[in-house]
């Protein structure tokens, strides 16, 4: 068996900045998991089609099952942990629970991170535009209702908040 020449990769993951040597064909979704332990990335089909793995890469939601690690090489890389804490949870997070969006759970860390590139981008999304920008994490406990209701509440939540600090 030939053994892959590895390379150093180097990512500020929710902050901090981690290292690890890598293979040219290792994805960043086996390098979130099994090398830096960030088991929240949550590994579902392995070919970009669920978005159980999606995190944000320097603010743009990407299928971690579908990005080489080297891509992401120097890159800020945010996953459910830098979202928000059990003792601060973020708008998004408070208004998945409220809202009943989270049933056995697989789905949730990726809908909300991608729900949080979404946010970041566009503080007032349409329904439109958040099924859209959700049209790639499959979720089949809630059917979506509750989910999209959760985004709107974080969304007024975040505006407000932010009118709040003007």
């Amino acid at each position: 068996m030939k053994v892959s020449k590895t390379y150093p990769l180097k990512l500020n993951v929710n902050g901090e900045w981690k290292k690890a040597e890598v293979t040219p064909r290792e994805t960043l979704l086996h390098v979130m998991r099994e090398r830096l332990s960030h088991t929240e990335v949550k590994e579902g089909c392995g070919k970009g089609d669920c978005g159980a793995c999606a995190v944000l890469l320097d603010g743009k939601p990407v299928n971690a099952c579908l990005t080489l690690a080297l891509q992401a090489d120097g890159q800020r890389v945010v996953t459910l942990k830098g979202i928000g804490t059990p003792d601060k949870p973020h708008p998004l997070q408070e208004s998945f629970i409220k809202k009943g969006a989270i049933q056995c759970g697989f789905c949730s860390a990726g809908m909300i991170v991608t729900a949080k590139g979404l946010l970041d981008k566009n503080p007032k999304p349409s329904r439109e535009e958040i099924g859209k920008a959700i049209s790639g994490n499959l979720c089949r406990c809630t059917g979506y209702k509750k989910i999209i209701e959760a985004i709107e509440e974080a969304a007024l939540k975040l505006r407000r908040t932010k009118n709040d600090r003007r």
